[in-house]
């Protein structure tokens, strides 16, 4: 059997001022293509199909029109679960209505023997593929544990919800099946090296509280396909071939440079499985470039990126960003870098919200700031002033 596994699409998120609604349609059907150039029998989606837990309509339909593409007329099934970015109770609110194109939404985690384990015909046999989507930190599952058992920790709980699904579909496959497990959670260990950089994870549900040891993925699974983690990589420690596939964008300037993939999965019932990369080309790249200017201008590779530029200068450049952005089309973030007198203590007691707001920024981008960016934080003061 032959599984092409994918991951945190994030359909909908957005480059600071820039809509990435084409990038991401073209993606997609790299991936359909990629499925049918490579005769799949199954796909699995770990988990961040969308950006936000209630995606608007354009984002809900580009990634449900992708997940039938995959399906290939219904012809192999697609198993999709809930991430952290997704709503796990809009997700089984779809479910019914994309059964019949043989896309499986799975958003809540269930009992084994009541939708968490799921049995599939393929193309290439019979598949048993268990669904664990992203457990909240305070979300009881009462099949794995007495209430009171729910004050042991976060990893000991994912590690007993993965060991009560792993049984299950032992007991199911037999001999004749091939077994995976479909998870969205952090190992301990997975890169996530943001290069001084935000990353396009959820930093609420990146740190320790939410991490997990590689005890957490049993031995029982012939491939374990994870999501949560945008950087493509084995799972550190497990004792079964598992991979992150990552996102299938760049989402913010910490994944720049970072190439992104599906992994194709080969699998025999009984067997490990053998895996193997396949790159994405589509999307524009991320590029994170600091220098003077004469030396910006001249680089050929930062004309289609989107763009976080660092510009050396003299000194406080005031027209440095409009500059910036008549020259290059796909620029989110500039400031300038110039030395700085020590910074001296003072008193800014006397001063507004909105004159401190300009004095950071000011500060940090080495330029006079964009009156429409002070206006809009002077309209969220009153906003906010108005509703208390």
């Amino acid at each position: 059997m032959r599984a092409l596994h994918t991951s945190d699409w994030h359909v909908g998120k957005r480059i600071g001022r820039f809509d990435r609604t084409e990038e991401y349609r073209a993606v997609v059907a790299e991936v359909a293509a990629i499925a049918e150039s490579e005769q799949v029998d199954l796909v699995l989606h770990s988990g961040d199909v969308f950006d936000r837990a209630m995606p608007p309509i354009p984002s809900l339909s580009l990634a449900l029109d992708g997940l039938v593409a995959l399906s290939a007329g219904g012809r192999r099934p697609v198993v999709a679960i809930a991430g952290n970015h997704d709503s796990a109770s809009f997700f089984e609110t779809l479910a019914p209505y994309l059964a019949p194109n043989n896309v499986h939404l799975v958003g809540e985690i269930k009992r084994p023997d009541q939708g968490g384990v799921l049995e599939l015909d393929t193309p290439g046999g019979r598949a048993v593929v268990s669904c664990f989507p992203f457990l909240r930190a305070g979300k009881v599952i009462d099949f794995v544990a007495e209430a009171d058992e729910w004050y042991k920790n976060y990893a000991d709980r994912l590690r007993s919800i993965a060991e009560a699904y792993a049984g299950h579909a032992a007991d199911l496959a037999g001999t004749d099946a091939v077994t995976f497990l479909v998870s969205h959670f952090l190992v301990g260990g997975a890169k996530v090296h943001g290069h001084g950089a935000p990353r396009g994870e959820r930093a609420l549900h990146m740190g320790e509280a939410y991490a997990a040891n590689a005890d957490a993925i049993p031995p029982g699974p012939q491939y374990v396909a994870m999501g949560h983690i945008h950087a493509p990589q084995p799972v550190p420690g497990a004792r079964v071939p598992a991979e992150y596939a990552g996102s299938l964008l760049e989402m913010d300037f910490g994944e720049a440079g970072e190439d992104k993939r599906v992994v194709i999965v080969d699998v025999e019932p009984g067997l490990p499985a053998s895996v193997r990369s396949v790159p994405l080309s589509s999307g524009r790249r991320l590029v994170r470039a600091k220098g003077e200017w004469a030396d910006l201008i001249a680089r050929d590779d930062l004309r289609d990126s989107y763009l976080d530029l660092t510009v050396e200068t003299a000194g406080p450049d005031p027209g440095l960003a409009d500059r910036v952005r008549d020259e290059f089309d796909f620029v989110v973030k500039v400031q300038a870098d110039y030395p700085r007198a020590p910074e001296q203590s003072s008193d800014r007691s006397h001063r507004s919200l909105d004159e401190l707001f300009h004095d950071y920024l000011f500060e940090r981008d080495g330029a006079e700031p964009e009156s429409a960016l002070l206006d809009a934080f002077r309209e969220v003061m009153e906003l906010a002033d108005a509703s208390t």
